[in-house]
């Protein structure tokens, strides 16, 4: 019993981490970057202009954790070589424009 009360205690800190992330995150840096490395490389992969890997009805992103890890994979995969800072603005820009994760 103990450990299950660990384990969600965890995961409340973790998502409201990842919310409080994004209150200090900059937006318009976030957008850059996303318009600078993400749309092309989307666009090739699901079509026009990128953003139906953001909006298609079958998402593997379903919190602002998960989409702040989903983002560091990109960096990571695709040896983008942000910053944390980078990853946190990218992620918190796409929440706003596309996931609309509650704060």
């Amino acid at each position: 019993m103990h450990k299950l009360i660990f384990l969600i205690c965890s995961s409340i800190s973790f998502y409201a981490e990842a919310n409080d992330l994004f209150a200090q995150a900059d937006f318009t840096a976030g957008k850059a970057l996303v318009e600078q490395h993400c749309i092309s490389c989307h666009a090739s992969s699901y079509g026009g202009n990128g953003s139906e890997i953001y909006t298609r009805a079958f998402h593997k992103v379903e919190s602002s954790a998960a989409l702040i890890a989903q983002v560091r994979a990109c960096n990571t995969n695709l040896d983008l070589k942000w910053f944390e800072e980078d990853e946190l603005n990218a992620a918190a820009y796409l929440n706003k424009q596309y996931y609309k994760f509650e704060q």
